[in-house]
Protein backbone atom coordinates (compact mmCIF):
# COMPACT_ATOMS: atom_id res chain seq x y z
CA UNK A 1 0.00 0.00 0.00
CA UNK A 2 1.44 3.38 -0.96
CA UNK A 3 2.62 5.49 2.20
CA UNK A 4 2.11 9.49 1.38
CA UNK A 5 4.25 11.57 3.78
CA UNK A 6 2.06 14.44 5.10
CA UNK A 7 4.64 16.33 7.41
CA UNK A 8 7.56 15.81 10.41
CA UNK A 9 7.20 16.32 13.59
CA UNK A 10 10.33 16.38 17.10
CA UNK A 11 9.79 13.76 18.72
CA UNK A 12 10.75 13.49 22.01
CA UNK A 13 12.67 11.35 25.08
CA UNK A 14 12.78 11.60 28.98
CA UNK A 15 16.10 11.30 30.35
CA UNK A 16 16.30 8.15 32.59
CA UNK A 17 18.64 9.65 35.07
CA UNK A 18 16.51 13.15 35.96
CA UNK A 19 13.28 12.14 34.78
CA UNK A 20 13.50 15.15 32.22
CA UNK A 21 11.68 15.49 28.55
CA UNK A 22 13.74 16.98 25.85
CA UNK A 23 13.22 17.40 22.68
CA UNK A 24 14.04 14.11 19.84
CA UNK A 25 16.91 15.79 18.47
CA UNK A 26 18.59 16.60 21.54
CA UNK A 27 21.62 14.58 21.80
CA UNK A 28 22.00 14.74 25.58
CA UNK A 29 19.73 16.22 28.37
CA UNK A 30 18.80 19.67 28.31
CA UNK A 31 18.45 20.02 32.35
CA UNK A 32 21.22 17.45 34.25
CA UNK A 33 23.96 17.39 30.33
CA UNK A 34 23.70 13.02 30.80
CA UNK A 35 23.81 11.58 26.79
CA UNK A 36 21.32 10.07 25.67
CA UNK A 37 21.28 6.18 26.36
CA UNK A 38 21.15 3.80 23.53
CA UNK A 39 18.08 1.87 24.26
CA UNK A 40 15.92 4.81 25.31
CA UNK A 41 12.96 5.61 23.59
CA UNK A 42 11.30 8.09 21.53
CA UNK A 43 7.11 8.69 21.83
CA UNK A 44 4.81 11.53 20.30
CA UNK A 45 5.31 15.06 21.57
CA UNK A 46 2.14 16.46 22.67
CA UNK A 47 0.50 19.20 20.51
CA UNK A 48 3.25 19.01 17.92
CA UNK A 49 2.04 19.77 14.50
CA UNK A 50 3.87 17.88 11.00
CA UNK A 51 5.06 20.09 9.05
CA UNK A 52 7.22 20.07 6.12
CA UNK A 53 10.22 21.54 7.44
CA UNK A 54 13.64 20.81 5.20
CA UNK A 55 15.57 20.33 8.26
CA UNK A 56 13.92 17.85 10.02
CA UNK A 57 12.89 16.46 6.61
CA UNK A 58 16.67 16.26 6.13
CA UNK A 59 17.21 14.48 9.51
CA UNK A 60 14.59 11.56 8.63
CA UNK A 61 15.68 11.39 5.39
CA UNK A 62 19.55 10.21 6.72
CA UNK A 63 18.41 7.55 8.64
CA UNK A 64 19.21 6.17 12.20
CA UNK A 65 21.62 8.25 14.39
CA UNK A 66 24.67 5.91 15.64
CA UNK A 67 25.46 5.60 19.39
CA UNK A 68 29.29 5.27 19.49
CA UNK A 69 30.75 2.12 20.56
CA UNK A 70 33.22 3.71 22.49
CA UNK A 71 31.45 6.77 24.60
CA UNK A 72 28.03 6.15 23.79
CA UNK A 73 27.74 9.26 22.04
CA UNK A 74 24.87 9.94 19.71
CA UNK A 75 25.89 10.87 16.16
CA UNK A 76 23.79 11.35 13.09
CA UNK A 77 23.30 8.82 10.61
CA UNK A 78 25.98 9.84 8.21
CA UNK A 79 28.79 10.64 10.67
CA UNK A 80 31.90 8.22 10.40
CA UNK A 81 34.19 9.49 13.30
CA UNK A 82 32.13 10.01 17.04
CA UNK A 83 31.58 13.72 17.95
CA UNK A 84 32.56 13.62 21.31
CA UNK A 85 35.50 10.58 21.21
CA UNK A 86 37.05 10.75 17.74
CA UNK A 87 36.14 6.90 17.64
CA UNK A 88 35.23 4.66 14.46
CA UNK A 89 31.52 4.55 14.23
CA UNK A 90 31.57 1.65 12.23
CA UNK A 91 31.72 0.16 15.89
CA UNK A 92 28.95 1.59 16.92
CA UNK A 93 25.30 0.75 17.20
CA UNK A 94 22.52 2.01 15.21
CA UNK A 95 19.41 2.90 16.86
CA UNK A 96 16.35 0.87 15.59
CA UNK A 97 14.13 2.74 13.02
CA UNK A 98 10.53 2.15 11.24
CA UNK A 99 8.80 1.32 14.44
CA UNK A 100 4.85 2.89 14.46
CA UNK A 101 4.34 5.46 17.53
CA UNK A 102 0.95 5.28 16.62
CA UNK A 103 -2.10 7.35 15.07
CA UNK A 104 -1.08 11.28 14.51
CA UNK A 105 -3.47 13.56 16.21
CA UNK A 106 -3.55 16.67 17.18
CA UNK A 107 -5.67 17.14 20.40
CA UNK A 108 -6.12 20.31 23.09
CA UNK A 109 -3.53 20.78 25.17
CA UNK A 110 -3.96 19.57 28.43
CA UNK A 111 -2.09 21.23 31.72
CA UNK A 112 -0.39 19.32 33.93
CA UNK A 113 0.69 20.50 37.02
CA UNK A 114 4.56 21.42 38.10
CA UNK A 115 5.54 18.43 41.21
CA UNK A 116 7.96 21.37 42.28
CA UNK A 117 5.42 24.06 43.02
CA UNK A 118 2.28 23.23 41.85
CA UNK A 119 2.09 25.80 38.63
CA UNK A 120 -0.45 24.97 35.84
CA UNK A 121 1.60 24.50 32.75
CA UNK A 122 1.07 23.32 29.24
CA UNK A 123 1.55 19.54 28.51
CA UNK A 124 3.77 20.71 25.72
CA UNK A 125 6.00 22.78 27.90
CA UNK A 126 9.53 20.88 29.15
CA UNK A 127 10.21 23.23 32.10
CA UNK A 128 8.07 25.09 34.60
CA UNK A 129 7.03 28.37 33.13
CA UNK A 130 7.21 29.63 37.29
CA UNK A 131 9.78 27.51 38.66
CA UNK A 132 12.15 26.55 35.96
CA UNK A 133 11.82 22.67 37.14
CA UNK A 134 11.68 19.81 34.39
CA UNK A 135 7.89 19.16 34.27
CA UNK A 136 7.46 15.09 33.66
CA UNK A 137 4.67 13.18 31.89
CA UNK A 138 1.50 12.45 33.71
CA UNK A 139 1.40 8.61 34.81
CA UNK A 140 -0.87 6.42 32.80
CA UNK A 141 -4.20 6.01 34.84
CA UNK A 142 -4.78 2.82 35.73
CA UNK A 143 -7.72 0.77 37.02
CA UNK A 144 -7.49 -0.54 40.17
CA UNK A 145 -9.72 -3.77 41.11
CA UNK A 146 -12.43 -3.33 44.20
CA UNK A 147 -13.04 -6.63 44.92
CA UNK A 148 -10.66 -9.81 45.47
CA UNK A 149 -9.70 -11.45 42.43
CA UNK A 150 -11.06 -14.74 44.23
CA UNK A 151 -14.46 -13.12 44.06
CA UNK A 152 -14.36 -11.61 40.65
CA UNK A 153 -13.00 -15.04 38.87
CA UNK A 154 -15.82 -16.14 36.78
CA UNK A 155 -16.66 -19.75 37.85
CA UNK A 156 -18.11 -22.38 35.01
CA UNK A 157 -21.70 -23.26 34.43
CA UNK A 158 -21.78 -26.73 35.28
CA UNK A 159 -25.23 -26.80 34.36
CA UNK A 160 -25.00 -25.56 30.95
CA UNK A 161 -21.19 -27.26 30.05
CA UNK A 162 -24.06 -30.43 31.56
CA UNK A 163 -26.67 -29.55 28.49
CA UNK A 164 -24.09 -29.05 26.07
CA UNK A 165 -22.49 -32.05 26.49
CA UNK A 166 -25.92 -33.95 26.19
CA UNK A 167 -27.08 -32.10 23.35
CA UNK A 168 -23.57 -32.95 21.32
CA UNK A 169 -24.18 -37.10 22.41
CA UNK A 170 -27.96 -36.86 21.29
CA UNK A 171 -26.25 -35.17 17.74
CA UNK A 172 -23.79 -37.98 17.76
CA UNK A 173 -26.18 -40.98 18.35
CA UNK A 174 -29.03 -39.25 15.49
CA UNK A 175 -25.91 -39.50 12.75
CA UNK A 176 -25.29 -42.88 13.65
CA UNK A 177 -28.77 -44.45 13.77
CA UNK A 178 -29.19 -42.47 10.53
CA UNK A 179 -26.14 -44.13 8.92
CA UNK A 180 -27.57 -48.09 10.89
CA UNK A 181 -30.39 -46.76 9.10
CA UNK A 182 -29.24 -45.80 5.62
CA UNK A 183 -27.31 -49.78 5.82
CA UNK A 184 -29.66 -51.69 6.62
CA UNK A 185 -31.17 -53.63 3.51
CA UNK A 186 -34.33 -55.69 3.26
CA UNK A 187 -35.34 -57.67 0.33
CA UNK A 188 -38.84 -58.35 -0.47
CA UNK A 189 -40.71 -59.46 -3.73
CA UNK A 190 -42.61 -57.27 -5.82
CA UNK A 191 -45.01 -57.02 -8.88
CA UNK A 192 -45.46 -54.28 -11.32
CA UNK A 193 -48.85 -52.82 -10.54
CA UNK A 194 -48.82 -49.65 -12.69
CA UNK A 195 -46.31 -47.61 -14.55
CA UNK A 196 -46.41 -43.55 -14.64
CA UNK A 197 -44.46 -41.19 -16.54
CA UNK A 198 -44.57 -37.00 -17.33
CA UNK A 199 -42.71 -35.12 -19.69
CA UNK A 200 -42.57 -31.23 -19.66
CA UNK A 201 -41.34 -28.79 -22.47
CA UNK A 202 -40.39 -25.23 -21.81
CA UNK A 203 -42.11 -22.68 -23.95
CA UNK A 204 -39.46 -19.66 -24.74
CA UNK A 205 -40.52 -16.17 -26.00
CA UNK A 206 -38.13 -13.72 -27.36
CA UNK A 207 -38.97 -10.50 -25.57
CA UNK A 208 -37.15 -7.20 -24.03
CA UNK A 209 -35.27 -7.78 -20.87
CA UNK A 210 -34.02 -5.42 -18.93
CA UNK A 211 -30.45 -6.05 -16.96
CA UNK A 212 -27.51 -4.09 -15.33
CA UNK A 213 -23.76 -4.33 -15.37
CA UNK A 214 -20.53 -2.16 -16.43
CA UNK A 215 -21.16 0.05 -19.84
CA UNK A 216 -17.89 -1.67 -21.29
CA UNK A 217 -19.46 -4.88 -20.68
CA UNK A 218 -22.60 -4.23 -22.14
CA UNK A 219 -24.01 -6.61 -25.71
CA UNK A 220 -23.39 -4.43 -28.85
CA UNK A 221 -27.16 -4.82 -29.74
CA UNK A 222 -28.30 -3.84 -26.74
CA UNK A 223 -30.01 -0.47 -25.83
CA UNK A 224 -28.44 1.22 -22.77
CA UNK A 225 -30.13 3.25 -20.52
CA UNK A 226 -29.49 5.35 -17.42
CA UNK A 227 -25.66 5.16 -15.81
CA UNK A 228 -24.47 5.65 -12.40
CA UNK A 229 -20.71 5.51 -11.85
CA UNK A 230 -19.84 2.96 -9.25
CA UNK A 231 -16.48 1.88 -7.81
CA UNK A 232 -15.01 -0.77 -10.09
CA UNK A 233 -12.18 -1.94 -8.39
CA UNK A 234 -9.31 -0.29 -5.83
CA UNK A 235 -5.36 0.01 -6.97
CA UNK A 236 -2.56 1.45 -5.41
CA UNK A 237 -1.30 3.44 -7.88
CA UNK A 238 -3.35 6.14 -9.78
CA UNK A 239 -4.21 5.15 -13.42
CA UNK A 240 -3.68 7.29 -16.11
CA UNK A 241 -7.13 8.67 -17.95
CA UNK A 242 -9.66 6.90 -14.91
CA UNK A 243 -12.21 8.54 -12.96
CA UNK A 244 -10.78 8.27 -9.18
CA UNK A 245 -11.30 8.93 -5.73
CA UNK A 246 -8.04 8.69 -2.97
CA UNK A 247 -9.06 7.31 -0.19
CA UNK A 248 -6.39 7.86 2.61
CA UNK A 249 -6.63 5.67 6.01
CA UNK A 250 -5.58 7.37 9.71
CA UNK A 251 -2.38 9.19 9.75
CA UNK A 252 0.17 7.65 11.79
CA UNK A 253 3.70 8.61 13.23
CA UNK A 254 6.91 6.10 11.96
CA UNK A 255 10.18 6.69 14.11
CA UNK A 256 12.55 7.12 11.46
CA UNK A 257 15.79 6.75 14.58
CA UNK A 258 16.99 10.11 13.95
CA UNK A 259 14.74 11.70 17.01
CA UNK A 260 12.09 12.86 14.17
CA UNK A 261 9.20 11.37 13.36
CA UNK A 262 7.63 11.54 9.77
CA UNK A 263 4.26 11.37 10.20
CA UNK A 264 2.42 9.20 7.07
CA UNK A 265 -0.76 7.79 5.50
CA UNK A 266 -1.41 4.90 3.46
CA UNK A 267 -3.85 6.00 0.30
CA UNK A 268 -5.68 4.23 -2.02
CA UNK A 269 -7.62 4.47 -5.31
CA UNK A 270 -10.84 3.89 -5.98
CA UNK A 271 -11.88 3.46 -9.90
CA UNK A 272 -15.02 4.74 -11.21
CA UNK A 273 -16.96 3.54 -14.03
CA UNK A 274 -20.15 3.62 -15.59
CA UNK A 275 -22.52 1.00 -14.14
CA UNK A 276 -25.57 0.91 -16.30
CA UNK A 277 -29.07 -0.53 -17.21
CA UNK A 278 -29.98 -2.32 -20.32
CA UNK A 279 -32.23 -3.64 -22.47
CA UNK A 280 -31.86 -6.49 -24.87
CA UNK A 281 -34.22 -8.67 -26.57
CA UNK A 282 -33.36 -12.79 -25.52
CA UNK A 283 -35.40 -15.89 -24.85
CA UNK A 284 -36.92 -16.29 -21.55
CA UNK A 285 -39.58 -19.50 -20.49
CA UNK A 286 -42.81 -17.80 -20.53
CA UNK A 287 -44.86 -20.95 -19.94
CA UNK A 288 -44.44 -25.20 -19.61
CA UNK A 289 -46.48 -27.38 -21.80
CA UNK A 290 -47.25 -30.99 -20.09
CA UNK A 291 -48.30 -34.74 -21.03
CA UNK A 292 -48.24 -37.32 -18.63
CA UNK A 293 -49.70 -41.15 -19.27
CA UNK A 294 -49.83 -44.54 -17.49
CA UNK A 295 -47.74 -46.85 -20.56
CA UNK A 296 -44.08 -47.19 -21.48
CA UNK A 297 -44.29 -44.89 -24.31
CA UNK A 298 -43.67 -41.21 -22.87
CA UNK A 299 -44.42 -38.46 -25.58
CA UNK A 300 -43.81 -34.46 -25.43
CA UNK A 301 -46.46 -31.82 -26.17
CA UNK A 302 -46.45 -30.66 -29.62
CA UNK A 303 -47.89 -26.35 -28.65
CA UNK A 304 -48.56 -23.98 -31.13
CA UNK A 305 -46.04 -21.31 -31.08
CA UNK A 306 -46.55 -18.19 -31.74
CA UNK A 307 -43.79 -16.54 -34.35
CA UNK A 308 -41.58 -15.11 -31.57
CA UNK A 309 -41.78 -18.32 -29.57
CA UNK A 310 -39.85 -21.51 -29.43
CA UNK A 311 -39.55 -24.56 -27.43
CA UNK A 312 -37.11 -24.75 -25.27
CA UNK A 313 -35.60 -28.00 -22.38
CA UNK A 314 -37.31 -30.90 -22.01
CA UNK A 315 -37.74 -32.87 -18.16
CA UNK A 316 -38.93 -36.47 -18.02
CA UNK A 317 -39.90 -38.59 -14.82
CA UNK A 318 -40.64 -41.87 -14.55
CA UNK A 319 -41.96 -43.72 -11.81
CA UNK A 320 -43.27 -47.13 -11.25
CA UNK A 321 -45.48 -48.52 -8.46
CA UNK A 322 -44.40 -52.07 -7.45
CA UNK A 323 -47.56 -54.36 -5.53
CA UNK A 324 -45.68 -56.43 -2.48
CA UNK A 325 -47.08 -58.21 0.54
CA UNK A 326 -46.56 -55.45 2.61
CA UNK A 327 -48.10 -53.16 0.75
CA UNK A 328 -47.44 -50.94 -2.16
CA UNK A 329 -43.71 -49.37 -3.24
CA UNK A 330 -42.85 -46.60 -5.76
CA UNK A 331 -39.49 -46.35 -7.40
CA UNK A 332 -38.36 -43.57 -9.36
CA UNK A 333 -36.80 -44.19 -12.84
CA UNK A 334 -34.00 -42.60 -14.36
CA UNK A 335 -33.52 -43.27 -18.01
CA UNK A 336 -36.61 -44.33 -20.69
CA UNK A 337 -34.04 -47.46 -21.17
CA UNK A 338 -34.83 -48.56 -17.47
CA UNK A 339 -38.36 -47.57 -17.31
CA UNK A 340 -39.05 -49.80 -20.57
CA UNK A 341 -38.17 -53.18 -18.71
CA UNK A 342 -40.87 -52.70 -15.91
CA UNK A 343 -43.99 -54.13 -17.94
CA UNK A 344 -46.78 -54.93 -16.17
CA UNK A 345 -47.08 -57.95 -14.01
CA UNK A 346 -43.60 -58.74 -14.30
CA UNK A 347 -41.64 -59.65 -10.77
CA UNK A 348 -38.82 -58.38 -9.30
CA UNK A 349 -36.74 -58.33 -6.10
CA UNK A 350 -37.07 -55.09 -4.14
CA UNK A 351 -34.14 -53.99 -2.00
CA UNK A 352 -35.65 -51.65 0.80
CA UNK A 353 -34.09 -50.02 3.42
CA UNK A 354 -35.21 -49.03 7.20
CA UNK A 355 -36.95 -45.75 6.19
CA UNK A 356 -39.37 -47.73 3.52
CA UNK A 357 -37.39 -46.52 0.60
CA UNK A 358 -36.34 -49.17 -2.62
CA UNK A 359 -32.87 -48.67 -2.75
CA UNK A 360 -32.41 -50.90 -5.97
CA UNK A 361 -34.33 -53.74 -7.89
CA UNK A 362 -33.41 -56.94 -9.63
CA UNK A 363 -34.92 -59.25 -11.80
CA UNK A 364 -36.45 -62.26 -9.88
Amino acid sequence: MPRETIGYVKLEWTCPKCGSRNPGPEKTCLSCGAPQPVDVQFVQAAGEVAIQDEKLKEMAEKGADIHCGFCGARNPADAIVCSQCGGNLKEGARREAGSILGAYKVEPVKQILCSNCGAQNPETTLTCSKCGAPLQREPATQTIATQPAALTKKQPNLLLIGVAAALVLLCVFAVIGLIFASSTRESRQGIVQSVEWQTSVAIEALGPVTRQTWQDDIPQNAQIGSCTDKVYSVVDAEPAGEKTNKVCGTPYTVDTGSGVGQVVQDCKFEVYKPYCEYTIEEWRIVDEARVSGSDLNPEFASPQLSSKQRLGGQNTEYVVLFETDNGQFSYRVSSLEEFRRYQIGSPWLLNINAFGDIVSVEPR
